[in-house]
């Protein structure tokens, strides 16, 4: 029969896979500095021009498919009832993944190509096997997560992305060391994802033999469920899918950048190898975006668990309140972050990548974090009720302003278009989703003190590093990040207690603030 689930076995699992995607997170963001002080911008164009292929695989392994195949698992009536579900998500999603395989992997000579470079051609079949491992990786995951055994989830994914930071940074070190070509070495760079890949389905595979109430089997076989199978397929293309495309949409973006950045910098002027040059620097944006969604993961995860609580207890009234402080709290932590980023990314590029080179086009990428954010808590809002088909409307709308914009921007402005092709993206995905959210989600105070607090933080960081003057040395610059980082921290978040952004109740709710809060008074 079906395993009857607590709030507080959900909560415990909801913090367990937080930390682990936390975690991972960092390494993801942190792998790419070494990587590209090592290699330079044309290896490092190299590796991000292939990279959005193997993140379409991660979309699958990590995001949004497990969470529907857990969904399944939970509404499963019987063993015999969820060893079928499990069969036919696992036959869907490997014939899937193998047609995958077979047109990047035969047809990367084709892509290579479209991206303006045929010597990415080895580099594209290396990131095609990862689509060989994704069936396994998100069907034992959706499985266990199903029934709320987080551990196995966590700890291989953990151990997929530190294999694969070791074999990046192995073959960085082989670039320097062993004189291999940036092609070669990032063919070297994308197999990490391949070793790290295969590391976490044997690790699944291991926890699986353990196990006695999770029926899955890896072979094909002939069923006569017609009609429930095609059901559960279409809920899996379209709240799989939705959830998929979510957990990976900046990757998406950042495919159609990878197919049509060159040709459109060519176009603008600049000869083949600036190009490449110029999309490698455009590329240093990736690590800052990232650090921007941590640190809006890490603060606003401390809402998601009692959400998660309010919905499964059917308390309507609740929930929306908790929705709405969600939504405030992603505002907060996302702008404080993004605008700190855009801020002190002159001292932050020297810092990590030793010089200044295309400011404009980096500080408007960057703004992808804010926007991202927002996205991300409405859609979850709206997929917790059920309600797919609004967020995969405006995933779409983003993907063809992306697609249609970016290389007449390009084109026209250089590399900073291609900045504002994502922004405009991004803004029509937001405005799409949000023209369908409740009204009582959107705070308009809020916005506008959020809004002083911005000017006020940005305002005192710029002046304080123009004070400080032109650092060139980049331990100095790193610990001005840092210090820098902790004064407009503190800045920030004592106006929005001097704005009384949160109310008392919000503040109790939100541990590092409410803690803060209490010293300050006392």
């Amino acid at each position: 029969m079906a395993r009857q689930f607590n709030a507080e076995n959900v909560l415990k699992g909801v913090s367990v896979l937080t930390v682990a995607s936390f975690i991972a997170k960092i390494l993801s963001a942190l792998y790419r500095v070494p990587y590209q002080n090592y290699v330079g911008d044309i290896g490092f164009y190299v590796y991000q021009q292939v990279y959005p292929i193997y993140g379409v695989a991660m979309m699958i392994a990590l995001g949004g498919l497990p969470q529907f195949i857990s969904k399944v698992t939970v509404e499963s009536q019987t063993d015999l009832e969820l060893e079928s579900d499990l069969y036919d998500c696992f036959r869907a999603v490997s014939i899937v993944s193998f047609a995958l395989f077979l047109i990047v992997f035969f047809g990367s000579d084709v892509l290579a190509n479209m991206m303006g470079q045929a010597k990415l051609s080895p580099v594209i079949k290396m990131s095609a096997l990862s689509f060989l491992i994704t069936p396994f990786l998100s069907i034992i995951r959706g499985a266990f997560q199903g029934k709320l055994k987080m551990i196995p989830t966590a700890t291989s994914q953990l151990l997929e992305q530190i294999l694969r930071v070791i074999m990046i940074w192995f073959a960085a070190w082989g670039f320097q060391k062993l004189n291999y070509s940036v092609y070669e070495t990032g063919e070297l760079a994308m197999s990490g994802s391949v070793v790290g890949g295969v590391a976490g389905v044997f690790l699944l595979l291991g926890y699986l033999r353990k196990e006695k109430d999770i029926p899955i089997h890896f072979h094909f076989k002939r069923r006569n469920r017609s009609g429930k199978g095609r059901r559960l397929l279409k809920r899996m293309v379209i709240e799989g899918g939705v959830m998929s495309i979510y957990s990976g949409y900046l990757i998406l973006l950042q495919l159609v950048d990878s197919f049509t950045i060159n040709k459109a910098l060519v176009d603008h002027g600049l000869t083949g190898v600036q190009a490449e040059i110029t999309k490698g620097i455009f590329d240093r944006g990736q690590p800052f975006v990232q650090l921007g969604l941590i640190v809006s993961l890490a603060l606003t995860s401390s809402f998601l668990p009692s959400l998660t609580e309010k919905y499964l207890s059917k308390d309507e009234t609740e929930f929306k309140k908790h929705a709405k402080r969600l939504l405030k709290l992603t505002i907060v932590m996302g702008a404080g972050a993004t605008a700190g980023l855009i801020a002190l990314l002159p001292v932050f590029n020297i810092a990590l990548f030793k010089e200044n080179r295309e400011m404009m086009a980096l500080s408007v990428f960057v703004t992808s974090a804010f926007f991202m954010v927002i996205i991300q808590a409405i859609q979850s809002i709206f997929q917790s009720q059920g309600d797919y088909w609004t967020p995969l409307r405006a995933a779409f709308i983003g993907i063809v302003l992306k697609v249609l914009s970016t290389s007449i921007f390009t084109e026209t402005f250089g590399i900073t278009g291609t900045s504002f092709a994502t922004i405009l993206a991004l803004c029509g995905c937001l405005l799409s989703i949000v023209w369908k959210a409740p009204k009582h989600l959107i705070d308009w105070r809020t916005l506008i003190r959020v809004g002083l607090g911005i000017f006020a933080m940005s305002l005192l960081l710029v002046g304080f590093r123009i004070w400080m003057g032109d650092v060139q040395e980049r331990v100095m610059a790193f610990l001005l990040s840092l210090l820098c980082v902790l004064i407009g921290g503190t800045v920030y978040m004592f106006i929005l207690l001097k704005l009384q952004v949160f109310s008392e109740e919000e503040l109790e709710e939100i541990p590092w603030i409410g803690k803060w809060k209490k010293r300050s008074k006392r």
